[in-house]
């Protein structure tokens, strides 16, 4: 129960610090941040939490690379 709520934070700090940006540069290094968290939290739920998070993070780093800011923007990046 522990790992589960340990985890649990870890994402969502993952997805608190990342944001969209408008370059595609920007948008794949975001993606990949919150892919990465989304990743652990499932990961963790059957026993693979890196697995989940290296997953995670190349499908975040793809959508945040295939996509632009009129189709899915959460904002500025915090490291702009």
């Amino acid at each position: 129960m522990k790992r589960a709520i340990l985890v649990t934070a870890i994402a969502l700090s993952a997805l608190g610090l990342a944001a969209c940006g408008n370059t595609s540069g920007d948008r794949a290094l975001s993606g990949a941040g919150i892919g990465a968290g989304v990743g652990l939290v499932g990961g963790a739920l059957v026993g693979a939490p890196v697995t989940g998070a290296a997953v995670g993070a190349a499908a975040g780093a793809g959508t945040g690379a295939l996509t632009d800011e009129d189709q899915i923007d959460l904002g500025k990046p915090l490291w702009k």
